[in-house]
C-alpha cells in the first residue's frame, strides 16, 4: 500500500489512541503455547505507585488499546494484576501491577520472587496531587527492591502533566528529581541507585515515548539495533529513523541522534493512518484470523509534507515497521534507500534467529522417560 498526503507546516499532534481493531493480533515468532507455559520466565516489568496515581490506566492505554476517556471508569485495583505483553520478539514481557496499598511485609504477595525476576520497576507519581507521601513511598520501594535485586532499572513517571503549564511541568520534575536524590543521599544509596524521570500523560504521546525508553533498556540486543539504524541513516541520507512495534506504537529502537518529540508524534500518526487505511482496504475475507492481518509484507507508505519533509514507512515483519524522516531532495535516492532497507530487514531477522537459539540454549533439556 502506498499513498501520499500534504500537511500544514504546523503539525497537529492530536490523535486517537486505539486505531488498531480489537482483533488485530500478530506474532509469528512466539506461539500462544509458549506464552502460557513460559510466562513466569519472561522478563518482568513492575508498576507501583500510590492509589489513584494512574498505574492501571497507563497499562490499559499503552498495551490494551483503551481510549484515555474510558480509563475514567476504571476503579482502583485491590490486588496485584498480572498481564503478558506478547507483541513481538522484542516487546515480550510480563507486567505486574501492584495495588496502591501494597506493603513489602504483606504475606499476600511473593515480593521476593517477583522482584528477583524484575528488569524494570516503574513508579508512578501523580503530578497534580501532594507529592510528599509519593516520594516517601518511592524511597521505601526503591531501597527495598534494590536489596532484593541490584540489577533492577528504576523509572519514575511524573504522571498527569497534561493539565500543567510547561513551566509548572519543569518545576515539578526538578522538585521531584531533587527530593528523590536527596532522600537517597541521606540514606547513603546515591552512588548505587540510579533513577530515571519522565513526564507523562495518557492524553498525548508522552506516555508512549516514556515506555519506549523503558522497553529499550529491557532489550538485550538494543545496541545492535541502534547500530543498524545508524548505518542506514548515514548511507541513505535519512535524518531520523524509528523501529516501531506497530501494535503499541512503542519504538523499540532509534538511531543515536536525539529524539524530537514532534518527529516522534508525526511517525505515530503515520502508523495510525497506515493501519486505518489497511483495515478498510487491505484486509481479506477473514479479518479476524491471524494469517489475515491489516499490516503485512506489502505494507508501505510515503507521506509528503509541504515543508519539504518526507515520512517513509516500510514493513520489517508482521509486528515491526521502519519509519524514516528525510528531506525531499534526498528521496531521489529511493532505490538506494530501498536496497539498504532490504539489508536492514535481513539483519533484524537474523537477530530473531539468534534470540530463538539463545532461548533454546537456556531451556532445560527434557529427560526422556522410559516405561
Amino acid at each position: 500500500m502506498s499513498f501520499n498526503r500534504v500537511e500544514e507546516e504546523s503539525f497537529s499532534t492530536t490523535f486517537d489512541i486505539g486505531s488498531l481493531p480489537k482483533h488485530y493480533e500478530f506474532n509469528e515468532f512466539i506461539s500462544d503455547e509458549d506464552t502460557e507455559s513460559d510466562r513466569d520466565d519472561l522478563p518482568r516489568l513492575v508498576l507501583m505507585g500510590l492509589r489513584g496515581s494512574g498505574k492501571t490506566s497507563i497499562q490499559k492505554v499503552v498495551f490494551q488499546k483503551m481510549s484515555p476517556n474510558e480509563t475514567l471508569f476504571i476503579g482502583s485495583n485491590n490486588s496485584m494484576l498480572k498481564d503478558v505483553v506478547n507483541n513481538s520478539a522484542f516487546v515480550n514481557f510480563q507486567i505486574c501491577d501492584f495495588p496502591g496499598h501494597f506493603d513489602f511485609t504483606d504475606s499476600e504477595y511473593d515480593v521476593q520472587s517477583i522482584l528477583q525476576g524484575c528488569q524494570s520497576l516503574v513508579f508512578v507519581i501523580d503530578a497534580q496531587d501532594a507529592i510528599a507521601s509519593a516520594l516517601n513511598r518511592l524511597h521505601s520501594v526503591v531501597t527495598k527492591a534494590y536489596k532484593i535485586n541490584k540489577n533492577i532499572k528504576f523509572e519514575v513517571f511524573i504522571h498527569k502533566v497534561d493539565g500543567l503549564t510547561e513551566d509548572t511541568k519543569m518545576e515539578t520534575q526538578r522538585e521531584i528529581h531533587q527530593r528523590a536524590n536527596d532522600d537517597l543521599v541521606d540514606s547513603g544509596d546515591e552512588q548505587k541507585i540510579n533513577i530515571s524521570f519522565h513526564l507523562t500523560s495518557i492524553y498525548d504521546h508522552s506516555i508512549f515515548e516514556a515506555f519506549s525508553r523503558v522497553v529499550q533498556k529491557m532489550i538485550p540486543h538494543y545496541a545492535t539495533l541502534e547500530n543498524f539504524l545508524n548505518i542506514i541513516i548515514s548511507t541513505s541520507g535519512i535524518e531520523k529513523a524509528f523501529l516501531y512495534d506497530v501494535k503499541t506504537k512503542i519504538y523499540v529502537a532509534t538511531d543515536s541522534s536525539p529524539v524530537d518529540i514532534q518527529s516522534y508524534e508525526l511517525c505515530c500518526d503515520m502508523i495510525d493512518v497506515v493501519i486505518d487505511l489497511s483495515n478498510i482496504y487491505g484486509l481479506g475475507e477473514n479479518p479476524g484470523l491471524m494469517n489475515d492481518p491489516a499490516f503485512d509484507d506489502q505494507s508501505s507508505s510515503l507521506i509528503k509534507l509541504n515543508n519539504g519533509t518526507i515520512l517513509y514507512l516500510r514493513e520489517v515483519c508482521s509486528f515491526l515497521a521502519l519509519v524514516c524522516i528525510l528531506r525531499e531532495d534526498n528521496f531521489e535516492k529511493q532505490r538506494i534507500i530501498d536496497y539498504n532497507f532490504v539489508i536492514l530487514r535481513k539483519g533484524i531477522h537474523k537477530l530473531f534467529e539468534l534470540k530463538d537459539k539463545e532461548k533454546e540454549s537456556i531451556e532445560p533439556r527434557k529427560t526422556p522417560s522410559y516405561k
